[in-house]
């Protein structure tokens, strides 16, 4: 049976999310700039959202109340977070990464080098819970949907395939694909490299298998 949680939108269909298709775009405070790769539903009422932020000096982060984020060091030779509650993190190559909420108020400090160059998931917990795998492709990796379970894949470099029943797509480095079905369906990503993978149930359900 679909199970909706508080408005959480359908999943909808599995799609190729090429990097030339990434959309350039404001910060939400204006403070920067962001190429979007997803936005689960358009517009503001999203419960997913991923993006890349290319941070080239001192920034203070958007304010986003109810929003849990993670952030990835994907390119630079560091970024330092200084949070106003007096907590400082460092993200170094080659992909540390941070979760928080987004409600704290935090200013993002680029580390001597070239411009900094981010991962950004965010997501309202009342609808969704999130979690990020980073993992090395070495060959063949199985991805399980069902109605409460959707994937999302951001490769970091090399190149893959994903596969299913009606679905093939080739991704190169910076390319990323959205993996999901109105029932049970397993992917395929095969390939060689190294990709971020988003496991995305709706609040609430229980986990899908992965392996």
């Amino acid at each position: 049976m679909l199970r909706h949680n508080r408005g959480m939108p359908d999943f909808g269909p599995a799609r190729h999310l090429p990097a030339h298709h990434h959309t350039r775009e404001r910060w939400h405070n204006g403070a920067g700039w962001t190429r979007r790769i997803l936005r689960l539903p358009a517009g503001d009422g999203w419960a997913l959202s991923l993006s890349i932020a290319d941070i080239e000096e001192t920034a203070a982060y958007s304010c986003l109340p109810g929003v849990q984020r993670e952030q990835v060091l994907l390119s630079g030779d560091g970024l330092r977070l200084e949070f106003t509650d007096g907590e400082v993190a460092t993200l170094l190559p080659p992909h540390q990464r941070i979760r928080f909420a987004g409600d704290r108020g935090v200013t993002g400090v680029p580390l001597d080098g070239p411009p900094v160059r981010a991962f950004n998931a965010m997501w309202r917990p009342d609808m969704v819970d999130v979690t990020l795998l980073h993992r090395p492709l070495v060959g063949g990796m199985f991805c399980f949907c069902d109605v409460d379970t959707a994937w999302a894949v951001y490769l970091l470099g090399g190149s893959a395939r994903v596969s299913a029943e009606g679905e093939d797509f080739r991704l190169d480095g910076g390319d990323g694909a959205w993996l999901a079905a109105p029932g049970r369906r397993r992917f395929v990503l095969d390939g060689a490299g190294e990709a971020l993978l988003l496991r995305v149930q709706r609040t609430g359900t229980g986990l899908a298998p992965a392996q």
